[in-house]
């Protein structure tokens, strides 16, 4: 029956049923209550590992005392996952070090534990992996895959140009995902600039609107955080 979770818990729970005098009801509960827990905590890890995060973030490390022009109601906002409920896009702005993909993995890591399913990609290795996929006749299958996950994170938009095929295949990812779906997207570049990186006159209005169009928007601002580590470990 695979109940490794009561398996792994039933010497301990058998020795408090004899010592503290837990009735069959009780006992059985708390063995229940365990196998439960035990998968629960398997799914998660199962989530956070398909996920293919890049970095391991939670909230329960983010560094407040760094200024970043963002307030802790606005973390806890974040962290309650409403976005993710109605759903709406989340848009992570700020310069290079300020911690967009710590965040942004952070969310994710969240977003795994409360049971969504998540997909985590930098936008450089996406364009690689599109090219490497229509190579090789499996790009439908990769496209299902950046549509299915409650949330799908692209890292750092604007590091370079799209190449124009890219430009129509995130178009078609974004219009499946269209307010069905959660997208968040970390990127360097104000909004008003995504012209230099999708450089599609066409295109890039409705990819913009499906974006942006009642997103979540987070400005992060200040010094490059990694910065400041790489100071903290020379002094």
């Amino acid at each position: 029956m695979k109940l490794y979770g009561m398996l792994h818990s039933l010497d301990l729970r058998l020795s408090e049923s004899i010592n503290q005098g837990i009735g069959c009801s009780d006992f059985l509960s708390l063995l229940i209550t365990d196998e439960k827990m035990y998968r629960d905590d398997r799914a998660i890890k199962r989530r956070i590992r398909t996920a293919q995060f890049r970095v391991d973030a939670n909230f329960e490390r983010f560094d407040h005392s760094h200024k970043r022009g963002i307030q802790k109601t606005q973390i806890q906002d974040l962290r309650l996952l409403q976005f993710l409920k109605e759903p709406r896009n989340v848009l992570i702005l700020g310069p290079t070090g300020v911690g967009k993909t710590y965040l942004a993995s952070a969310i994710g890591n969240e977003a795994c534990r409360q049971g969504y399913s998540v997909l985590f990609f930098g936008v450089n290795h996406l364009i690689e992996k599109i090219i490497q996929a229509r190579s090789e006749g499996t790009y439908l299958r990769l496209r299902d895959r950046l549509i299915r996950p409650h949330l799908l994170i692209l890292d750092d938009l604007g590091i370079k140009p799209l190449p124009p095929e890219m430009i129509q295949d995130l178009y078609d990812i974004l219009e499946e995902r269209f307010q069905s779906k959660c997208t968040l997207i970390t990127s360097q570049l104000p909004v008003s600039n995504w012209s230099e990186v999708i450089p599609d006159e066409v295109a890039i209005e409705p990819i913009v609107d499906r974006i942006v169009q009642g997103c979540v928007q987070v400005e992060l601002q200040g010094d490059s955080y990694r910065k400041k580590r790489g100071q903290k470990i020379e002094a």
